[in-house]
């Protein structure tokens, strides 16, 4: 969900192989001499960057809840700040938000799936905490929305439909991806109409 257009640092180098390499071939099938040689560096020169690998898969787990939170938190207070209030609106920024990260961060969907386990036990509460908290961000959307729409049902349509948005991984055949902007607008139609169905009362 950057939306940095400056070169990345060689801290931000190594995280963005570290995941790649570990989204492959799992955290324990790769060395760190493997990864210090993706981003052109002897293996211990990546401990003047980080103490271990544990460190990196936290950073990058932790790393990316915090920058999900900060974006949603951010398109709420835009909304709110340009004075037109409309949750609609909020909900496609905050969609579209999600699906960027979606599509362009797929290696940490992975990571997260496969590897969250491996986190210390106060980096994995920490990721739960964040993710407790940007899911919230959501439910309040969805539910001005849809006001009879009860608040956990709200909150069970929003893990569905970051189900859905984090299907990106497996779309598309191994080595070829989907065109992202279809690929992005069908994800978005998808996501707009599993909260309209939620909303409906039979």
């Amino acid at each position: 969900m950057s939306t940095r257009t400056d070169a990345p640092t060689r801290r931000e180098q190594i995280l963005r192989e570290a995941a790649r390499l570990f989204a492959e071939r799992g955290f324990h099938g790769v060395g760190v001499d493997e990864i210090g040689a993706a981003v052109g560096i002897s293996g211990p020169g990546l401990y003047r960057h980080f103490p271990g690998k544990d460190a990196m898969l936290a950073e990058l787990l932790v790393g990316i809840s915090e920058r999900l939170l900060e974006g949603g938190r951010l398109r709420v207070s835009e909304d709110a700040a340009s004075g037109a209030g409309s949750p609609r609106a909020l909900l496609d920024a905050l969609i579209e938000g999600h699906i960027d990260f979606a599509l362009d961060d797929r290696p940490l969907i992975t990571l997260h799936d496969r590897e969250l386990d491996r986190l210390r036990e106060a980096d994995r509460k920490r990721v739960r905490q964040l993710q407790r908290q940007y899911v919230e961000v959501w439910v309040e959307v969805v539910r001005a929305i849809h006001p009879d729409l009860p608040e956990h049902e709200a909150r069970a349509a929003v893990h569905a439909v970051f189900g859905l948005l984090n299907s990106t991984p497996h779309l598309g055949r191994p080595g070829v991806r989907p065109d992202r902007a279809e690929t992005a607008a069908l994800l978005h139609r998808l996501a707009r109409g599993a909260f309209e169905a939620a909303a409906v009362r039979t």
